[in-house]
């Protein structure tokens, strides 16, 4: 058995987010450029805690570290929250150099 047999689904998705604060402008096709305000991320999305334009189903483009243009859509919101999927998974080790531009202080960052 590997060491996260155990990990229930809930579990793994906390585990793979790590907190940050970035602020990000992104293309929405019917607004234009947005600033966000991203407060977390994961190599399968990120939220964003000042979203008041955005529904769910809306897509973005957004422009990230190491990978550049990615695009995600809404998947959920809540008050001025909206969670955000990728288009595309992000590799595990770009999503790694990620982490150590957006959260540079290694306490913060969660275990890889």
């Amino acid at each position: 058995m590997t060491a996260g047999a155990n990990l229930s689904v809930t579990d793994m998705r906390r585990a793979a987010r790590h907190p940050v604060d970035y602020s990000a402008i992104v293309e929405h096709l019917e607004h234009g450029d947005l600033d966000l305000h991203i407060s977390n991320i994961s190599a399968h999305g990120f939220m964003a805690d000042n979203t008041t334009q955005l529904k769910r189903g809306d897509r973005v483009m957004i422009r990230l570290p190491v990978v550049g243009r990615i695009e995600a859509y809404v998947i959920w919101t809540r008050d001025t929250r909206a969670g955000f999927q990728f288009e595309r998974i992000i590799r595990l080790d770009d999503f790694v150099s990620i982490i150590d531009e957006l959260q540079p202080n290694p306490r913060l960052r969660r275990g890889r």
